[in-house]
């Protein structure tokens, strides 16, 4: 089935939709663990210190930053053919993910060469996967309000994964997770490559295939707009994520609900989506985006008042943060695929432009996981310590605070409400 990426084109319809954003579930599965529970897992399993894990993280994000973009030149070559992608990536990255969260019995310094290598492997495959998937739907229609759609579809499949992972996790440990993982992986994979309709084929010869083509996305003033709003945003949404586990756990004393938390946050978030969606059609996408901005700083906030044991106050912030976190995700991506049309390259650069803008998702976590860790280090911070809870406590609550309101003001400026 061929959908020629028109304007004028009927909506396409919600069982279209769902067999491509599906897919978008086993890849939140790879991505929750990893930004989540990873840094708490090896610090626990293997021994090693917050210095030398967020050393690791920050390793492993800065060089699948420069991968990605490397990866989307490539899969731009293929002139649309994302399937045949998505095909590769799977074996790659069912088999890294089950290394990285079952790692042999070593000493500490072969313990930090395995997390280094199979989450280098991880980033390889989830790259692929999720650079050909994210062009795919970028490429399926440039019509205003059916990019939000298919976006929103995709996030809220992704954060359904979300709540899987986390409630498969918290139940039943790391080896459930394992399986529910490649199960959900080669359904997800099914329906995309077999039901989804495939994007209009590119045109031969319209492509820059040089090395040349990553640096097309920074000419064009809106994509330098929306890259900077991507990278201050996505640091204030990373920093909370790296330091959940330990701020519910050391400070709040709430870990053996860490996993309910995360599942009210990401049930929020997923019920939202078709809110932000609609705030998108009707405002624009950028104005939806710069609300739940707000949103998100003036709930979030209140955690720095949070004491131990204040788990109705935390369920509560869980709640109306995730609520606000939809706009996170599904409005930058449609805001994106708006940004590749009005360049023209609608149809032939989707992949390019993913491949640097996933470099920049990969660098705001590297810079949190790089900063934030051996910064709690510094100030003495050890996990199951109980002590040094105060410096936690500001990094995790007021910090992304702050770098919420910058990039609201960035967005509020940018020239990209006409899309």
């Amino acid at each position: 089935m061929k959908l020629a990426a028109s304007p004028l084109l009927p909506p396409l319809m919600l069982r279209t939709l769902l067999s491509y954003g599906v897919f978008g579930l086993p890849l939140a599965m790879v991505a929750l663990p990893i930004y989540v529970y990873l840094p708490q897992f090896y610090a626990a399993r293997a021994g090693l210190s917050l210095a030398m894990i967020g050393a690791v993280l920050l390793t492993a994000r800065v060089a699948a930053a420069f991968i990605d973009p490397l990866l989307g030149l490539w899969i731009a070559r293929g002139q649309g053919a994302y399937a045949r992608y998505v095909a590769l990536a799977l074996p790659l990255l069912l088999a890294s993910f089950v290394a990285l969260f079952h790692p042999p019995a070593l000493g500490p310094a072969a313990s930090l060469a395995w997390f280094l290598a199979t989450l280098m492997l991880v980033y390889v495959g989830f790259g692929i996967a999720t650079i050909a998937h994210q062009s795919w739907g970028a490429a399926l229609t440039q019509a205003p309000a059916e990019r939000a759609r298919v976006s929103g579809v995709r996030e809220a499949c992704g954060l359904a994964g979300v709540v899987l992972a986390a409630g498969v996790t918290g139940a039943a440990g790391y080896g459930a997770l394992s399986i529910a993982f490649a199960l959900a992986l080669l359904l997800g994979a099914a329906l995309l490559l077999w039901r989804a309709p495939r994007p209009a084929p590119a045109v031969a010869g319209n492509h820059a295939l040089g090395w040349r083509a990553m640096a097309i996305p920074f000419r064009q003033a809106r994509f330098r707009a929306l890259f900077a709003v991507l990278m201050v945003n996505g640091v204030a949404s990373a920093i909370p994520a790296t330091l959940f586990l330990f701020f519910a756990t050391d400070h709040l004393r709430l870990g053996a609900y860490a996993g309910l938390f995360l599942i009210m946050y990401f049930g929020a978030a997923a019920i939202s989506i078709p809110f932000w969606v609609a705030l998108a059609v009707r405002f624009g996408e950028a104005r939806a985006w710069v609300g739940g901005m707000l949103l998100a700083a003036v709930v979030f906030v209140w955690a720095f008042g949070l004491g131990p044991g204040a788990a109705l106050g935390f369920g509560a912030i869980c709640v109306l943060s995730g609520l606000a976190v939809g706009a996170d995700l599904a409005l930058p991506p449609a805001l994106l695929a708006g940004v590749i049309h009005g360049a023209g390259h609608s149809g032939s650069r989707e992949a390019a432009y993913f491949g640097v803008w996933n470099w920049g998702v990969q660098m705001t976590l590297a810079l949190a996981a790089g900063i934030a860790l051996p910064l709690l280090a510094w100030l003495g911070f050890v996990p199951g310590s109980g002590g040094a809870t105060s410096a936690l406590v500001a990094a995790y609550a007021l910090l992304p605070c702050a770098l919420k309101l910058l990039a609201a003001a960035l967005l509020w400026r940018a020239p990209l409400r006409h899309l």
